[in-house]
């Protein structure tokens, strides 16, 4: 008995030194850009895509799941791995892609702070600067161990959210019954949203980043089903306050059919129908989640880059030695930063850019994951299953079915 219960507390011990890259990852995706897309979706459509997020949670599961996989039992970045065994053109192009859409999508992230600066009564010429400082500070002074307490302590306000749903006090019934059972309409603004949806949740940055974190962290096959309830803890955390936005702007705005198209409209909008408490909450959660992702994005690009063109790189290292890995972090945080400070840039067109480009190579990604994962040389007895195969193909095809519909509907809108 003493024996069990010892085993069982150094479970604990070792999953809580684990823990981060899956729980992180997946947070990051409620973003300034994310919880917009919920906030609308929740005031335009009220509970009837809540049903999506089951399918959502597992293909988020299976996708990050195959990336931890891939890191401990190579010890090698995703980027790394492709062009070793794709080639440099391959990668080169690839890198292309994903700058370009994480220099839209950190842009997004300054816009969210300034924007939640208004909200909270703040000058942005002040509040976006000191971001900028400290977001930059951050990773240029710490350590991995450091900056991961750093973002583990962010996640915990993202509960903002929830706090706010059970404020307005919704009808659980009808939000379970949604999310048991599909409400599909057959129509352009329908099908828009559901694709923006999922689209949100699951972004090409999210592999590159992942898988280097867990390599990064030096995480060993031994302890890997410790870093696989990572990876499954965040799936749903990151869902859970998903469906929380949701709610509350259905709860507040549908019902009074009011419709907006930003997370500061939604913010503002709570004001005099859910009171300042609603409010504050979404203000400052917003801030967290562009403060946030302001952190995450630039330094997956840098991962994903240095990773690429093999070069030094990790939060591990000082900057004299990976200096390519930090020139390329501080130059995207400091355009996002002073292009929120510029008048007349349109964020909206910015973001939309940046979905474009991800959903052109997130479908790629995918399929490079799923020939990696396979090859017995790289991974040897951790190859996918069949089962697992069949329903990695399955998430593959629908991504890349939602992803073309995305742009599409992107460029025809």
């Amino acid at each position: 008995m003493k024996n069990k219960f010892i085993r069982y507390w150094k479970s604990i011990l070792i999953f809580f030194a684990i823990m981060g890259p899956g729980i992180i990852t997946a947070n990051v995706d409620n973003d300034a850009g994310g919880i917009a897309t919920y906030s609308v979706c929740g005031a335009h459509f009220g509970y009837k895509l809540l049903w999506s997020f089951i399918p959502i949670v597992i293909a988020l599961i299976v996708i990050q799941e195959m990336c931890s996989r891939m890191a401990v039992v190579t010890g090698k970045g995703l980027a790394d791995l492709i062009r070793e065994e794709f080639g440099v053109k391959i990668t080169f192009y690839s890198m292309i892609i994903l700058i370009l859409a994480n220099f839209g999508n950190t842009m997004a992230e300054f816009a969210g702070i300034a924007a939640s600066a208004e909200l909270l009564g703040m000058n942005k010429f002040i509040l976006v600067p000191l971001c900028a400082w400290f977001v930059w500070f951050l990773i240029l002074k710490g350590n991995y161990k450091s900056v991961e307490k750093v973002f583990l302590a962010a996640c915990v306000f993202y509960v903002s959210y929830i706090i706010s749903g059970f404020i307005v006090t919704p009808d659980w019934k009808a939000v379970g019954t949604n999310i048991i059972k599909p409400s599909i309409e057959f129509n352009r603004p329908y099908l828009f949203m559901l694709i923006g949806v999922i689209g949100t949740t699951i972004a090409p940055w999210m592999q590159f980043y992942q898988q280097a974190a867990v390599v990064e962290k030096e995480i060993k096959i031994k302890d890997y089903a410790f870093n696989r309830l990572d990876v499954i803890i965040g799936a749903f955390i990151v869902n859970i306050v998903a469906i929380f936005i949701i709610i509350v702007c259905a709860e507040t705005l549908y019902v009074n059919g009011i419709h907006i198209s930003t997370a500061a409209d939604a913010a503002k909008s709570l004001r005099p129908l859910a009171g300042n408490y609603c409010y504050l909450l979404f203000a400052i959660g917003l801030l967290n989640a562009s403060l946030f992702a302001a952190s995450i994005l630039p330094l997956s690009t840098a991962y994903t880059v240095c990773e690429g063109m093999g070069w030094e790189l990790g939060v591990n290292k000082k900057f004299r030695e990976a200096p390519q890995f930090y020139w390329l972090y501080s130059v995207i945080i400091l355009i996002g930063a002073i292009s929120v400070l510029i008048p007349g840039v349109n964020f909206v067109k910015v973001m939309l850019i940046s979905q474009v480009a991800n959903g052109i190579l997130l479908p790629f990604v995918l399929i490079l994951m799923l020939l990696l994962i396979n090859r017995k040389r790289l991974m040897g007895e951790h190859t996918n299953s069949p089962i697992y195969n069949i329903i990695t193909w399955a998430v593959i095809v629908i991504m890349i079915l939602l992803s073309a519909g995305l742009v599409y509907t992107s460029f025809s809108h």
